[in-house]
């Protein structure tokens, strides 16, 4: 994300937009272009893995809103056309529920037959109104990204925690 008003960071987080871009850089005319793929505010983009260094088409991403907090997930379309609005799945937790980065989980990792989207978008939310915790798994299929699975948590995941979706047998490698 191009974070726009970054200056106001400490004092007005308000004021501060992150705007999530496609960076185009031209290698034999040292041109580069940005585009905006969504007005929104997001921040904290992941891919699916198995697309990393390869032309991908989605991106999912949190809604920062309100500032520092995070009241949702959107799946962008990065092959649509320029200058459109690429959102083509949202999910807000609610009133008073805020997550933190999501995380993008292959259905089968290391199918090379599986479509890119093929899997789930996970993320931890908290209920301020409750007090309750929960580990949400979303199908990153689903033009919602519908919750196929919600764990309550015996407590909570603070905002701004970074994850990451290790598999039992990477871990096994190491």
């Amino acid at each position: 994300p191009n974070i726009l008003s970054v200056e106001h960071t400490l004092e007005r987080m308000e004021l501060v937009h992150a705007l999530v871009e496609k960076v185009k850089i031209n290698l034999k005319t040292g041109i580069v272009t940005r585009q905006p793929l969504s007005a929104r505010n997001l921040d904290f983009a992941v891919i699916n893995p198995a697309y990393v260094a390869k032309r991908n088409k989605y991106v999912y991403a949190a809604i920062g809103d309100p500032m520092p907090k995070i009241s949702g997930v959107v799946k962008l379309d990065v092959s649509q056309g320029e200058h459109r609005e690429c959102t083509v799945a949202s999910r807000i937790y609610g009133p008073g529920c805020y997550g933190g980065e999501p995380f993008f989980v292959a259905a089968e990792p290391g199918n090379p037959e599986a479509a890119e989207d093929d899997g789930y978008v996970v993320s931890y939310v908290h209920n301020e109104n409750t007090g309750e915790s929960r580990f949400l798994v979303m199908d990153a299929k689903s033009p919602d990204l519908d919750i196929v699975a919600a764990v309550k948590l015996p407590r909570r995941v603070p905002y701004g925690f970074h994850g990451l979706f290790v598999s039992e047998s990477d871990l096994n490698k190491l």
